[in-house]
């Protein structure tokens, strides 16, 4: 699984770096962007599907290989 944070809706709610520490980063400004380059590691799909349904932007989506 792969994960994709779009920076044009990306609003630095910071609720995916609340929930999964290890899947994002934020920036300055608090805009995330996905570690890895959004390689979602074995064991933590479903944390990152809770960010992707969490996100109040719509901003994080899952990206096919």
């Amino acid at each position: 699984m792969r994960i994709r944070v779009n920076p044009n809706l990306c609003q630095g709610h910071n609720r995916c770096f609340s929930l999964a520490p290890e899947l994002f980063e934020v920036d300055e400004f608090g805009l995330a962007t996905a570690l890895n380059d959004g390689r979602v590691p074995a064991g933590m799909e479903e944390k990152a599907q809770l960010c992707i349904d969490n996100c109040p932007e719509f901003a994080i989506s899952e990206i096919e290989d």
